[in-house]
């Protein structure tokens, strides 16, 4: 009857009730566990740059070639490909909080133990250790905050957790410009213990804030997620279900995309301070160009060969916001850590091959230019593929979509 009520019954309780402040469609418990993802996102982006705000030094210090600096430069991107697939797919096996921890912990540990390296050998040791943390943070993180926010505002979200990584490389520069000079026999060493921040500070609050599992699945259950019902992804679960019929094109140019963007992102941001000392700048002027690709990818505007350098930013990591943001819209919650791992773990090896490849053309004497030339060419390629995505995604949506 109209007007009647049932004695006893109350609304169903939000498992992660909202708060007072509401930021781009969540507030609560879920703004701060993606603001905390944020936060590592930061570091983690600091971790990619800071090697190549201190290479000179390395390489006086330890009295390297071009070619050994950038071997070294790549071991950190090879431990980024184990984690962005290993880690990546735990995500989905055994909860993103664990991956997210797990990230932070290996990242932060093996960074500082970066800084008290006594040799070529165990500082590379070290790196690719670290890369694994490294690796595995961004697809733990974004896959977290795809499952705590509307799937309309996943595109925003994207772009302010990815403003984190140039805005830890700006941090990395703006602070080699202070301690490396400073310091002569510790300046490059103090860069790297920095990392001990986010395990003294985030990793406790990651432990209270970030949800469990369990947490995300009934929450997303109470915001009227429509959880597949004996689905191919079901039936074949894991790296297999990226090749379904309905995800594999677009699991084969995720990865096609990634490797492009990366190598031009990486490939500068490992090796733009050394290019530029190669062509007469000193020191403080190397990282203010390194500033300036890494600004170019937060805002973007300043002048002269700076100008070049923040649009070189801009397309690069704005780029790759893109396709992250496309990742997890396109797969389903238990194959949303599985499809990132992919992609940046596939895409990492253009990562790898750019500060490698960049040494070696330094090391054939082809000069400065010639890795300039191979960062634009795969610019172009990271174009041509989002297109070829585009047109993907316009023949065939995502399967699964979020009614919040």
């Amino acid at each position: 009857m109209a007007g009647t009520t049932i004695t006893g019954w109350a609304p169903p309780t939000p498992v992660m009730p909202e708060g007072s402040c509401r930021i781009l469609g969540i507030s609560g418990r879920r703004l701060y566990a993606v603001l905390l993802g944020w936060f590592f996102i930061v570091f983690d982006g600091y971790d990619l740059i800071v090697y190549g705000t201190v290479q000179s030094e390395l390489m006086e210090e330890w009295n390297l070639t071009s070619a050994s600096a950038g071997t070294i430069g790549s071991m950190a991107f090879v431990g980024m490909v184990i984690g962005a697939v290993g880690i990546g797919r735990l995500s989905d096996r055994i909860g993103r909080k664990t991956a997210v921890i797990g990230s932070v912990v290996i990242l932060s540990m093996f960074t500082v133990l970066c800084g008290l390296a006594t040799s070529a050998v165990t500082f590379g040791l070290y790196r690719l250790i670290a890369g694994i943390g490294l690796g595995g943070l961004v697809p733990s993180v974004n896959a977290l905050c795809a499952d705590l926010v509307p799937a309309r505002k996943m595109a925003a979200w994207s772009t302010v957790i990815m403003a984190g990584v140039p805005l830890g490389g700006s941090i990395a520069a703006i602070l080699a410009g202070f301690i490396v000079p400073s310091h002569e026999d510790w300046g490059w060493r103090m860069m790297f213990l920095i990392a001990l921040v986010p395990l003294a500070v985030g990793l406790p609050l990651a432990m209270r804030i970030i949800p469990a599992d369990k947490e995300i699945i009934d929450d997303l259950r109470h915001r009227g997620q429509r959880m597949p019902e004996g689905s191919a992804v079901q039936k074949q679960p894991g790296f297999g279900a990226l090749f379904a019929p309905q995800y594999r094109s677009a699991t084969v140019m995720f990865a096609i995309a990634t490797f492009v963007t990366l190598l031009a992102w990486y490939g500068l941001g490992t090796w733009l301070p050394r290019l530029m000392q190669e062509q007469g700048y000193n020191l403080g002027a190397s990282l203010n160009f390194t500033l300036a690709l890494n600004l170019g990818a937060i805002i973007g505007s300043v002048v002269a060969i700076y100008a070049i350098l923040v649009l070189a930013g801009v397309g690069t990591h704005g780029t790759q916001i893109l396709i992250i943001a496309a990742v997890t819209q396109f797969y389903p919650h238990q194959l949303r850590g599985t499809g990132l791992g992919w992609a940046l773990g596939v895409g990492r090896i253009g990562a790898v091959v750019a500060p490698q490849m960049a040494g070696l053309l330094l090391a054939w004497g082809l000069g400065p230019a010639s890795s300039y030339l191979m960062f634009g060419i795969a610019a172009i390629l990271s174009g041509l593929s989002l297109f070829v995505l585009w047109r993907i995604a316009r023949a065939r949506p995502p399967v699964l979509t979020r009614v919040d």
